[in-house]
């Protein structure tokens, strides 16, 4: 009787806490169907003007295509990195493993505001660097190879050892094993080391605003729309459709890292 009690009350406090972290969430793409400038209610009538606005937008359009150029960039080579050094922390046995990981993860841990402010002051006083959308990728890859060597890290322990072996005993040479047995072993966290870093760059806004030049992200230019109230449903519909991109991407990452995973394991048969 007390453990079922007590399972009910932690399955109400498990619906509370959802109704409470996505509840506000889950109100921007109704506000961004309602025909009004205002976030209230009632709502007044169901309408589809905001997207069209927004879809005809060249300033909001410029922004996505920044975003997209550094979000792709930026997943590529911070996945590039992060296999690289999840296959040497795996593989090989490195002096100062645990130092060089926890080096590698202080992005993670370090207040954005600060490692923003951080590297601006590198960037411009040290390397007279001018601010643009090559200075936002290099910050995001910053944040985002730890994401990557994390996912990665997890697949490359999750497959047998013995297969890379295995090939370096038939005479293949360390790249080509690579190529040929570790890369197509580790393509799941491959695509989702991909789809997280991507998803990450788009939606991340305080490193940003500190390294943009002249050339704003997706995030940026919300933030400069909040300040006009005429201009909010646009950034409503904007920001359902972010929401919604967003929560695809993480769920496809998931569903392919596990699928990986398992795929990895050994058939009873």
């Amino acid at each position: 009787m007390t453990q079922g009690i007590r399972f009910s009350w932690l399955g109400l406090y498990a619906v509370l806490f959802i109704v409470v972290l996505y509840g506000p969430v889950l109100m921007l793409p109704m506000f961004s169907f309602n025909d009004s400038i205002y976030i209230a209610f009632p709502l007044k009538s169901f309408t589809t003007k905001w997207y069209v606005e927004m879809v005809n937008n060249p300033s909001l359009m410029d922004a996505l295509k920044n975003s997209l150029k550094v979000g792709v960039s930026v997943a590529i080579i911070s996945t590039a990195l992060g296999l690289l050094a999840a296959k040497a922390i795996t593989r090989y046995r490195l002096p100062g493993k645990g130092p060089i990981v926890g080096t590698i993860m202080i992005p993670l841990v370090v207040p954005s505001i600060i490692l923003g402010i951080a590297i601006l002051v590198v960037l411009r006083r040290v390397f007279d660097v001018d601010l643009s959308l090559w200075t936002i990728g290099a910050g995001h890859v910053l944040i985002c190879t730890p994401f990557a060597m994390l996912v990665l890290m997890s697949r490359l322990e999750g497959f047998d050892k013995s297969l890379e072996e295995a090939s370096l005993d038939l005479g293949e040479s360390a790249w080509s094993t690579f190529w040929r047995v570790t890369f197509p072993l580790a393509l799941p966290g491959v695509v989702s080391s991909l789809l997280l870093t991507f998803t990450e760059s788009l939606d991340e806004f305080v490193i940003a605003f500190f390294l943009a030049g002249n050339e704003s992200t997706l995030p940026l230019f919300i933030w400069s729309q909040l300040r006009f109230p005429n201009k909010l449903p646009n950034v409503l519909a904007l920001g359902s459709v972010i929401l919604v991109l967003s929560f695809v991407i993480v769920i496809l990452a998931e569903i392919v890292r596990r699928r990986g995973v398992q795929s990895s394991k050994p058939s009873a048969f």
